[in-house]
């Protein structure tokens, strides 16, 4: 699928006049916009000859798709209003006497509605990442609402060891086990391992995820892919690494990507994907999501405010007002 973006449009009630860019130096007319519903088109762009464009007039979840030569609209997306699958990311390393730990870290994130959670490992010994584990297991009451994060930094014999030390808990997932380009490591430990493994966030683009699946040994329906879009060239990359995935028998609901905010919790509902992340009370302003962004048993529902609702966000108010003015 190729995309091309339009330089120019204007806008007025039930009407948009949209011009390519060499249409635009001339002041000609390509086409309007027939559909009474399209208020107020807000991105534009030339999908395979036909115009795509959402209503920026306090819509939401909609896309319109509509033929140039009429001016009709032959197809809308709507976007599922169903709440998505969300874990609360975090799981620090805690110094002895700091007056926190991390059972109270995963405690004050089920008081804001998460259930699931990922924490970190590799930063200490394995019998203090077992006995962490077992300490955030005794909040979660589950292994399958804990997954592990080694950060990459992991070899092989070192990831085979933790990998053997966790097998009994049957934990969500094992995630970013090595270098994120040892697709041989990646393979390999999976192997050893046998329980689900997480990596990607690290690839930013088609070709590095065309590798991973052809020598990483991630499986189909069961491991989990986390590639960050606004890390990989924007959306339009992420979508063909999507398309990729799916061409080699994965599923999309295999997707958890990177990046704990408010973007990729649009991106993961409007593309179907299987859940996303939460950095609640952390990387601020941006981490975590708005107070009207429901969390309620691990899952979260978008507000209906246009766009990616980032003016409800209460942490970022203030830049945007410097921003705005």
């Amino acid at each position: 699928m190729r995309e091309r973006y339009l330089l120019g449009m204007t806008a007025v009630p039930f009407v948009v006049a949209a011009f390519l860019p060499g249409a635009l130096l001339a002041g000609n007319e390509v086409t309007r916009f027939e559909d009474p519903e399209i208020v107020e088109s807000s991105g534009l762009a030339v999908v395979d000859g036909l115009l795509v464009t959402t209503n920026d007039s306090g819509d939401s979840g909609r896309v319109f798709t509509v033929d140039p030569a009429t001016g009709q609209t032959v197809g809308v997306t709507q976007w599922s209003a169903d709440p998505v699958d969300v874990y609360a990311a975090g799981g620090y390393y805690y110094a002895p006497g700091a007056g926190r730990s991390l059972g109270d870290e995963l405690r004050a994130y089920v008081d804001l509605g998460f259930s699931a959670f990922k924490m970190k490992i590799g930063g200490a010994p394995l019998a203090e990442d077992m006995r962490r584990i077992e300490e955030a297991l005794a909040v979660a009451g589950d292994g399958s609402r804990i997954s592990v994060d080694a950060n990459g930094r992991f070899d092989l014999a070192t990831a085979v060891e933790y990998g053997r030390a966790m097998e009994g808990y049957r934990l969500r997932w094992f995630e970013e086990i090595g270098d994120p380009l040892d697709y041989e490591l990646n393979r390999r430990a999976i192997e050893a391992y046998g329980q689900v493994v997480a990596t990607g966030e690290n690839l930013f683009s088609t070709v590095d995820v065309r590798n991973l699946v052809r020598f990483g040994g991630m499986r189909p329906g069961r491991d989990v892919f986390q590639m960050d879009a606004g890390l990989s060239y924007g959306l339009t990359e992420y979508v063909r690494m999507i398309d990729l995935l799916e061409q080699q028998g994965f599923d999309r609901r295999q997707c958890y990507p990177h990046g704990g905010h408010l973007i990729n919790l649009h991106i993961v509902v409007g593309l179907g994907l299987g859940g996303c992340e939460a950095y609640p009370g952390v990387f601020q302003p941006f981490g975590g999501y708005s107070g009207r962004c429901t969390v309620r048993g691990s899952t979260v529902r978008p507000s209906d405010a246009p766009g990616f609702g980032l003016e409800e966000k209460v942490e970022l108010a203030p830049a945007l007002q410097r921003i705005t003015g």
